[in-house]
Parts: structure tokens; sequence; C-alpha cells
């Protein structure tokens, strides 16, 4: 099943979700080294990060709803693509409470709700990325339908959708 939203041959979704997992992830890490060094710059990065890893989840998220879609009705990919997407936006909501949490307190440092909403997002979010893996690896949604080792490049010989 090939992806409906596409740039230069790719498809958008998968090219834009690193930076959000990235940042996210990164704000974690922030906090935990925070929590170790009581270092308030620490946590002010940590908010930061989280405040640009959920415009980047927002920002990708419509191109992975725009190839569910087209996944077929009644399929397993259908089912997990659905999870994957609502699991996601449970880590951006998680990860919303958690910035929220930090609003207005001295140097954005984090309460206990502010952490476990943030470390729940990565466990949520450890899940949804493998049933991401899942669409892609194993059930080849938003893969080329001329997809192969030896495929031409999708910018000499792009694919024109019948």
């Amino acid at each position: 099943m090939e992806s409906r939203a596409k740039a230069l041959g790719h498809a958008i979704h998968p090219m834009l979700i690193p930076f959000p997992l990235g940042l996210l992830a990164t704000a974690v890490v922030f906090d935990i080294v925070y929590l170790a060094t009581d270092r308030a710059g620490f946590a002010v990065a940590a908010a930061y990060m989280i405040a640009a890893g959920i415009i980047g989840g927002a920002i990708a998220a419509p191109f992975g709803w725009i190839d569910w879609f087209k996944v077929p009705a009644d399929t397993r990919a259908k089912r997990i693509g659905l999870l994957h997407g609502l699991s996601n936006g449970l880590v951006l909501v998680l990860f919303a409470l958690s910035w929220l949490a930090r609003l207005g307190a001295d140097a954005w440092q984090p309460n206990a709700w502010a952490l476990v909403c943030s470390f729940a997002a990565v466990v949520v979010a450890v899940g949804a990325a493998w049933m991401g893996g899942e669409l892609v690896e194993r059930l080849g949604v938003g893969v080329d339908d001329g997809a192969g080792v030896d495929a031409p490049s999708s910018l000499r010989h792009p694919h024109v959708p019948a």
C-alpha cells in the first residue's frame, strides 16, 4: 500500500516523526539529568524540548491520518494504524500536561505530576513506535508499490498513481 502524502517520491509522515520523537525523548533525558544534578538549565531545556516536540508531533500527525484513510478497511493494518495514531495522540496529550504542570514554575522546574506524565508518555511512545514499525516493516503500509532492492530512484522515476 503506497502512501498518499508524498514529497519527492517519499511518504511525508515517516520523514517528520523523528523530530518530535527525538525532541520528546531528549526532554525526558534532560529531566533525568535535572533530577540528578539539580541544575535549573536542564529543566528549562526540557520544557523547550517538550514544546517543540508537541509542535512537531502536531505537524506529523495529519500526514499519518491521510495515509491511514487509504488503508483497506477490516484489516490488521487498519486496526494497528488506528491504535498507533491514538497512542501517539495520547503521547502528545501527556507531554502537553507535563508542559502545563511546569508552566509558571521557577525555571520551569518539573513537579512530580510533570515527571509522571513525561515518563508515562515515553512508555506509550515506545509502543506506538513499535506499531509504526509493524505497519511499515511487516505490513508494508506506506511502502511504494514499486519498491525493491534494485528499484530505481524515486527522483528519476517518480511513481504516478493510477
